[in-house]
């Protein structure tokens, strides 16, 4: 893709020009006031795309694809993923999973090794790739996997009896942050900016910290906890923090307050996101494809507009279409909902989940296609579109412009 700046992407567009009512483009304060200059420069560079262009992101996407692994790739001097493989680009956005880092393991749930994962995320950083993380975590105090919701997180909490071994986790948490050491634009070495989304799929009764196993006011307790702890208590300044909901648990008629379940405030919280597999094809979700499309660009819409109200970035911070089965997915489904309206364009990044390698996993598990799939084509139509961001396409998002 030829490298487009930011200031001619509106122009290069279809879109239609700003409506006066859109959303402001001021930008507010981080949640937390000591973030590195780097970080801060992220932030700043996120709210300046401003309608006018969104980030795409993957989840793995190094690590493995659906007919390669990362290990086998390691005598290669260029890193591989199917995202590069289909469009010949990298992601602008880079997902990854700290499940199992509480373990003190060598690999992550997904057969991730950490030590390979670091130096994926330092590659994507000094190419100028931004990276966010979730944390599919095993209850501190049981051991029981994310998806085991006997125990909530009441126990957890300052006071509970096994608040120690949350304060433990996050502990490792810290540890990983810190050793994250790049070149930051001073020439300086600190630890790289991440979008870290703790906590996320709240809003679901399916993850220990979830709708059920845990109360809407102790999860905005762990929420806060968990903020405080690792940047006043442990120092680290190299965060943004991102809240998502799951859209399939939002009531569409009254998106707002259903959105904001768990909620912990303002001063906690940098991105608004929402995590949306349900309009984008789920297999449980029986509505038609017109009506799912519809309830995707309102489910962007009112995460911009609510995010507009708390002075907020707005992202779909994870989701897609498992196998990609409709061909024009990327175009039809993701971009032309991005490009409906004012709100859905103010969505930052749009995140998609992992390719699973098909080897490994023997299952068919994947949201970008790869080489000869169906929905190739409509990818790189995807790609070549002048509102949707790759890495090359990425002004320095670690520098502060002036």
């Amino acid at each position: 893709m030829i490298l487009i700046s930011l200031a001619l992407v509106a122009t290069l567009t279809s879109c239609v020009a700003r409506d006066p009512s859109a959303p402001s483009v001021q930008e507010p304060p981080l949640a937390s006031a000591e973030v590195s200059e780097s970080t801060r420069a992220l932030w700043q560079q996120l709210w300046a795309l401003d309608g006018d262009a969104f980030m795409f992101g993957h989840q793995d996407s190094l690590a493995y694809g659906v007919e390669w692994r990362g290990s086998d790739w390691q005598d290669s001097n260029e890193d591989r993923s199917d995202v590069k493989l289909s469009a010949g680009d990298y992601p602008a956005l880079y997902g990854w999973d700290l499940g199992h880092l509480e373990l003190n393991d060598d690999v992550n749930l997904d057969g991730v090794a950490f030590d390979a994962m670091r130096d994926w995320m330092r590659s994507a950083y000094e190419r100028g790739g931004v990276v966010t993380i979730s944390w599919h975590m095993t209850h501190p105090a049981t051991g029981a996997t994310s998806w085991d919701i006997d125990t909530g997180a009441a126990e957890l909490l300052p006071g509970g009896r096994h608040h120690e071994e949350l304060k433990q986790a996050l502990d490792h948490f810290v540890d990983f942050a810190l050793s994250l050491t790049v070149t930051l634009p001073n020439g300086e070495t600190g630890p790289m900016p991440l979008i870290f989304r703790p906590w996320h799929e709240h809003n679901g009764d399916w993850f220990w910290w979830g709708k059920g196993p845990t109360s809407e006011e102790d999860y905005q307790v762990l929420w806060r906890f968990t903020f405080e702890y690792l940047t006043q208590t442990r120092g680290l300044n190299n965060l943004l923090f991102a809240f998502s909901p799951d859209r399939s648990r939002i009531d569409m008629a009254h998106f707002e307050t259903s959105y904001l379940y768990g909620y912990p405030g303002d001063a906690y919280v940098d991105i608004m996101g929402i995590d949306n597999y349900w309009d984008l094809g789920h297999g449980n979700n029986k509505a038609t494809r017109a009506e799912s499309e519809r309830q995707f660009v309102e489910s962007l819409a009112g995460v911009a507009r609510v995010a507009e109200q708390h002075g907020k970035l707005p992202a779909m911070t994870e989701g897609g279409q498992d196998t990609v089965f409709e061909t024009d997915f990327y175009t039809d489904r993701l971009l032309k909902g991005w490009l409906s309206n004012e709100y859905t364009r103010q969505i930052r990044y749009i995140q998609v989940w992992r390719n699973a390698n098909r080897a490994d996993e023997n299952k068919d598990h994947f949201y970008v296609p790869y080489p000869g799939h169906a929905s190739a084509n409509d990818f790189v139509e995807f790609y070549e579109h002048p509102v949707t961001l790759f890495e090359r396409d990425l002004p320095d998002m670690y520098q502060r412009e002036e």
